[in-house]
């Protein structure tokens, strides 16, 4: 399935884009969203992930921000793996309260580490407590996008990404050889990460590919 990642500039240009798509990955980071907004986006009939990066708010922002979308309907939320015990329990508690599924997401954008490295942050993921464990690695080689795919031998509940121009193979294939989701863009001008592909370009490869899932 494809993720459509939204970092729009008010919950009006948000409303209208969920429009288009099932699922959908809220940047609260980046969106500009009143506690208000929040509850309104989340309880519309869509799968939504909160998702706030820890680049733009504070821990304690950004912990409120990720609560009200959870209590408000969120189906996913995403916390990073090298979050603090206490950031990370309160999540996690009231996420199961809520019947909301916790991704925790490990992010490298500088390399794909080895295949030993990476099976033992998937297995961190878990022990913390993930519903489904995101391993988001930027790719030097085309061979990265094999080392990323092969994680999805492990038959856990993963979503793998790619990062940068030559990991746009892995964001492609991921979804049909068993990742949950992959992330797309609006439009060119909206990427929320290196590499991306927008919605009507994926959308364009698997209807080539005859592929009527995703």
């Amino acid at each position: 399935m494809i993720c459509l990642s939204l970092a729009e500039k008010s919950l009006h240009e948000c409303l209208q884009a969920l429009q288009r798509v099932k699922l959908a990955e809220i940047r609260l980071d980046l969106v500009k969203l009143s506690q208000h907004d929040i509850k309104k986006l989340f309880s519309q009939p869509k799968k939504l992930i909160a998702t706030c990066r820890p680049q733009g708010p504070s821990d304690n922002r950004r912990k409120k921000k990720l609560l009200a979308a959870i209590r408000a309907g969120a189906a996913y939320v995403d916390v990073e793996l090298q979050s603090k015990a206490s950031f990370l329990r309160a999540i996690r508690d009231t996420a199961r309260q809520k019947h909301c599924k916790l991704i925790i997401s490990y992010h490298n954008s500088r390399q794909t580490p080895s295949r030993r490295k990476l099976l033992a942050i998937v297995s961190r993921c878990f022990k913390r407590g993930a519903d489904l464990a995101k391993i988001a690695c930027h790719v030097r080689h085309y061979r990265d996008n094999v080392l990323l795919l092969s994680l999805l031998s492990t038959n856990r509940p993963l979503i793998i990404v790619g990062m940068g121009e030559k990991g746009r193979l892995t964001r492609l294939m991921a979804p049909l050889l068993g990742s949950a989701f992959t992330y797309a863009a609006l439009d060119q001008t909206r990427l929320t990460a290196p590499g991306q592909l927008t919605l009507s370009e994926m959308r364009k490869f698997y209807r080539q590919a005859g592929v009527r899932h995703v």
